[in-house]
């Protein structure tokens, strides 16, 4: 009972360990304030690495990534407002290097396109199922009924 209670237990800890992101700043690109290296945190997980594309750069081991994680802490360090590292590191990488993109004119079909593909699906399958029940058979009259017996009744 007990192999199976340090069994469970030792799964949930690797369970709950895998799902938690592995940080790729090392040791030496720590800031001494605490409150400037969450900051720099805070807005590295904002951040594309431009290398793995679908990572942050604060998950990333690309020397791109530690590149931009370095370039964020002496922004940071420098006195820059969070809005103005990101300014400044999107001038240089463009908006693709934000994880959430900004919204805007240029960006709305990006935003939008979810909705409109939904709709156009549900419009599709409103008019798929609109035909099926037109093009469905009528119900046969009495006329028509009383033919079919007839012949089949010759046929026998």
């Amino acid at each position: 009972m007990r192999e199976r209670l340090t069994a469970v237990i030792l799964a949930l800890v690797l369970a709950i360990a895998s799902a938690m992101p592995a940080l790729a700043v090392n040791p030496d690109e720590i800031l001494d304030d605490p409150a400037l290296e969450q900051r720099a945190r805070d807005l590295s997980a904002g951040l594309r690495c431009m290398v793995c594309q679908n990572q942050s750069i604060d998950d990333s081991d690309a020397p791109l990534a530690r590149d931009l994680r370095l370039l964020v802490r002496e922004r940071l360090k420098a006195g820059d407002t969070d809005e103005q590292v990101l300014g400044y590191i999107v001038s240089r990488y463009g908006e693709f290097v934000l994880l959430r993109p900004y919204f805007g004119l240029h960006t709305a079909v990006l935003w939008a396109m979810p909705v409109v593909v939904l709709a156009i699906g549900a419009i599709l399958a409103w008019v798929m199922m609109r035909r099926r029940a037109a093009a469905a058979p009528a119900a046969l009259t009495p006329e028509e009924e009383a033919r079919i017996t007839k012949i089949l009744d010759e046929g026998e």
